[in-house]
């Protein structure tokens, strides 16, 4: 379990991160060719560097904002922010904000004033940057510290997490830059201090972002998953069973959670506390209360059990079947219930307010079903790996809950696609032990669980089975596929690099 007081560390050499051979090369590499381009945009070296990983959630998809632990593990693709800070006396009070692919991600200019709003109608890349930025000096006022007035920040970053995977990319970002821009203030933080306001500073996209991948972006540690439990946050290591290797896999349909966020991600936020306003009332809580009490359904699970105690169960799964109606609700029938108008109780969240404009039903039974067995079967995965399970027996119950997992978030959550769909129908046939969308869904990845001795043929019975086509149409590279299709071990958390 993570020290309370550790702070993001910070260190002289790459080695502690990277490890030995290829990938400590290939990083070395990355780093110098960061600082060469840095020096030819800015006429400086960075003052200093920050990394903050990718992450693939093996089990517990979309449950952090319901207040529900999650089981995600770093992976070795990370972003990387180099920065430097100018003398408050140069005139020039800006944010440069540039990107090693600048023919892909044009160079952006900011103030920086740390109040200015981001405008979420015209999406930047560097908007990310931005979220940190806001949210450093939010939080460094909330603790009463001062930094003086804004200065000039000049900043390149490197990303190799592939953006609208569901591997995080964005999580990655904030992070990085949040810690790159404490780094160069001569400010750390403990790790969960900062998984906490990283989370906070993501929300100034638009989106409602649980926690989960700023948590394991800050927190994880190489060779653990880990348990990421939530108020207060919190993670615990989950050493995985030898013998099995998780692939991550593309499926080319790019996840823009930013963008669809009042029809998708942000609509299930929506739905998920409606339907635990309900079912609070259901269960004899005055509406009013409800209303003003009830945010997630983990609010009200004690309740949901203790109606299926009186019934013989323990689960609340009885509640939600009992008291919610399989039929999406209008919201003229959920405002009945609620003796309420859904925009007063939504008044402070402008992003709540936008799905309501675009929604027309409410799913809450599904959406309630779909939490409740998820929140399960992240603590069943633990348990499985802590039994005392042989380590066949163990990957092959893991691989089970993973196909149920993505059962739920396919039939019942409905954040799938038809091209995840494939993909996860070929990882089962190629043999995977359990496969499962990965991340927010709507595109992105898949996570398979796979026997360690058939990761070579698993991969290219991946690449004949679903990439090939998608090569010869011209989608993507043959000489890129291994960016879409890899295997991972958990991998390290965020660091500072001073060198």
């Amino acid at each position: 379990m993570a020290e309370v007081d550790e702070v993001v560390p910070i260190f002289g050499s790459l080695k502690p991160v990277y490890g030995e051979g290829s990938l400590l090369d290939e990083a070395q590499f990355r780093y110098d060719n960061l600082k060469a381009k840095f020096i030819e945009l800015y006429g400086t070296e960075p003052d200093v560097y920050a990394r903050a990983p990718g992450r693939v959630n093996l089990i517990g998809e979309h449950i952090d904002y319901e207040g529900y632990s999650v089981l995600p593990m770093a992976i070795r693709q990370d972003t990387i922010v180099a920065i430097h800070k100018r003398n408050s006396n140069e005139e020039r009070k800006i944010l440069q904000i540039a990107n090693v692919q600048s023919e892909k991600y044009e160079l952006c200019t900011y103030s920086a004033d740390p109040d200015q709003d981001i405008d979420l109608k015209n999406h930047k890349w560097a908007n990310y940057f931005l979220c940190g930025y806001k949210g450093f000096h939010e939080y460094i006022r909330s603790k009463g510290m001062d930094v003086g007035a804004p200065v000039g920040l000049d900043i390149l970053v490197d990303g190799t997490v592939p953006t609208g995977s569901g591997l995080s990319s964005s999580a990655a970002f904030v992070c990085s830059s949040t810690i790159a821009i404490m780094a160069a203030f001569n400010i750390n933080f403990p790790k969960k201090e900062v998984a906490q306001f990283t989370c906070e500073c993501e929300r100034h996209i638009g989106t409602q972002s649980g926690g989960m991948d700023q948590a394991i972006s800050v927190m994880a540690k190489p060779g653990f998953a880990e348990l990421i439990d939530f108020n207060p946050i919190k993670a615990s290591d989950v050493q995985l069973p030898d013998g099995g290797t998780f692939v991550i896999a593309n499926s080319l349909a790019e996840s823009q959670k930013a963008v669809t966020a009042a029809t998708n991600y942000n609509n299930r936020v929506v739905e998920c506390r409606l339907a635990a306003i309900v079912l609070a009332i259901k269960l004899g809580m005055q509406a009013h209360e409800a209303v003003s009490k009830v945010k997630t359904l983990s609010d009200v699970e004690g309740l949901c059990v203790s109606f299926a105690a009186d019934h013989g169960s323990s689960d609340a799964l009885v509640a939600v079947k009992e008291f919610l109606n399989e039929e999406p609700y209008t919201k003229e029938e959920i405002e009945k219930i609620i003796e309420e108008n859904l925009e007063s109780i939504m008044a402070g969240s402008p992003t709540s307010l936008a799905v309501l404009a675009a929604a027309t039903h409410f799913k809450l039974f599904q959406r309630a079903s779909h939490v409740y067995s998820e929140a399960k079967r992240v603590h069943l995965f633990r348990e499985t790996v802590m039994s005392n399970l042989s380590d066949d027996e163990v990957l092959e119950r893991l691989g089970e809950l993973m196909d149920e997992s993505h059962y739920s978030c396919s039939t019942l959550y409905e954040c799938s696609c038809p091209e995840l769909e494939e993909l996860v129908k070929v990882c089962r046939d190629s043999k995977a032990l359990g496969a499962r969308l990965t991340g927010a869904g709507w595109g992105g990845c898949a996570v398979a669980l796979v026997k360690e001795n058939i990761v070579p043929s698993f991969i290219l019975n991946l690449k004949e089975a679903f990439y090939q086509s998608r090569i010869e149409k011209g989608v993507i590279n043959h000489n890129d596929l291994g960016l879409y299709v890899f295997a991972s071990k958990p991998s390290s958390g965020a660091a500072i690099f001073k060198f």
